[in-house]
């Protein structure tokens, strides 16, 4: 035990430290480093290491174990090698620095997601050091660019190099932290589906003047302010999901309240109860809403010119179904009769993505957590933001996100980490992360 947790802990310190921030700029990230240091970690005994670079600094490696059986299933093991920035000020240790205080190793990525990246290239290390020989290839991916949308990642892999990326099945982020939810034993998510991103810019157009005589001027500032606060006021339809209700049946809640989480009126009047914890109303509304979400605006050119200009970003995640045509009505629909003066565009236009529950690997993974957590309950869940799976799905992978957590990080402690301060992660969950790797790999390839 401790030489496992040894080596799955110094190699999350060493993902930490190598300051692979990504801004979103092609030339961030530097990807590279943790490349290279995963490919030198893993060495070559029993496998293939191949490395994918799609852009200066921005590089992949995909491992693999071959499998004696091309019919048999493949499984692959994802964990993206990059990270958000950070505001320094607000941590309280080096957020680069991977220290290990008190059982628990701090830095940003700790949680999004090298705890994950790091078990995952361990466990498959140990099974090839061990012998292992599936039938089904066993394939570790360490991916570059998941952080600004993995257009140098994930998406370019599927598009220039799909075969190194096909699998019949995924394990990857984001789910396992136990929701405090439920009356039939800890509750464990895992991600079948995701909401689809829709980022997009409306641009309002005024008329230029003097800013020392401001009456009934058609100013673009002013313009886009009210459509702000439009939008932040709009609610889209409350819609119940195969997903949703999947994950409130599993919690075993009682009748009435499991009946309120399905009911869209009584959903409704549940988000207007300002005595319900608020984490737990946003969660609740970003399951059940295609979320809009105004978060930057631009305007203007000098102080004393009023501005015949302005652009609002959005920030919109789509429930299954919707398309970039209903989102942009959903838009127009928000504005009112400012829906008739914006121009709208999507930096990225991507539907939700879902793979289905009933799965060998499903069966094995409800099945193997009770190793570690003998009573608890495997859920359905329908993740908020997005993952690399949403690009992987487009092959045929059957995608799940998913981890095992101790409990010594509260479940609201652990949420507001993923790009917030203090990022941290205990050694238990460490090595719970990667004894279930292993034991899920056994299971579904021989």
């Amino acid at each position: 035990m401790a030489e496992l947790v040894d080596e799955v802990t110094d190699l999350l310190q060493h993902l930490i430290r190598n300051r692979c921030v990504n801004d979103g700029t092609p030339d961030s990230g530097d990807e590279v480093r943790n490349a290279d240091l995963l490919e030198a970690y893993l060495g070559t005994a029993g496998f293939d290491v191949e490395s994918y670079e799609s852009h200066p600094g921005r590089r992949s490696i995909v491992a693999r174990i071959e499998g004696s059986d091309p019919t048999a299933p493949s499984l692959m093991l994802m964990g993206h090698t990059d990270v958000v920035p950070v505001s320094e000020d607000g941590w309280s240790r080096d957020p680069f620095g991977g220290e290990l205080v008190d059982g628990f190793v701090w830095g940003r990525g700790a949680v999004d997601m090298f705890n994950l990246t790091s078990s995952m290239a361990v466990a498959f290390k140990r099974l090839a050091d061990d012998g292992f020989t599936p039938r089904g290839d066993l394939i570790y991916l360490g991916v570059a660019d998941e952080e600004a949308g993995g257009v140098l990642g994930a998406k370019w892999l599927v598009e220039h190099e799909p075969d190194a990326v096909r699998a019949d099945y995924v394990l990857t982020e984001f789910g396992g932290m136990r929701f405090p939810l439920g009356m039939a034993g800890p509750t464990l998510p895992v991600t079948i589906s995701e909401k689809g991103p829709f980022w997009g810019r409306l641009r309002f157009s005024g008329t230029p003047g003097h800013g020392s005589m401001p009456l009934r001027t058609d100013n673009a500032l002013v313009t886009a302010s009210e459509a702000v606060r439009r939008l932040a006021a709009f609610r889209p339809p409350t819609v119940v999901t195969d997903v949703w209700r999947g994950f409130v049946e599993g919690l075993s809640l009682p009748d009435d309240l499991a009946a309120m989480m399905l009911e869209p009126d009584r959903i409704e009047a549940f988000l207007a109860d300002e005595s319900v914890d608020l984490g737990l109303a946003r969660f609740v509304d970003a399951c059940t809403h295609t979320t809009i979400s105004p978060n930057v605006m631009t305007a203007g050119t000098k102080t004393n010119v009023i501005p015949d200009a302005a652009e609002v970003t959005i920030d919109i995640r789509a429930l299954p179904g919707e398309t970039a045509e209903t989102v942009e009505e959903l838009v127009r629909e928000a504005l009112g009769d400012l829906g008739q003066q914006v121009e709208v565009t999507f930096d990225f236009a991507e539907p939700s993505s879902e793979s289905p529950m009933d799965t060998p690997l499903w069966d094995i993974l409800a099945k193997r957590v009770l190793d570690h957590i003998p009573d608890a309950v495997t859920v359905p869940f329908l993740l908020s933001g997005a993952t690399d799976s949403r690009f992987l799905r487009d092959l045929g992978n059957v995608c799940y996100g998913f981890g095992m957590y101790s409990e010594r990080i509260p479940f609201d402690e652990f949420a507001a980490m993923f790009h917030g301060h203090d990022e941290r992660i205990d050694q238990e969950s460490l090595e719970m992360s990667t004894r279930l790797w292993m034991s899920v790999a056994r299971d579904l390839l021989t």
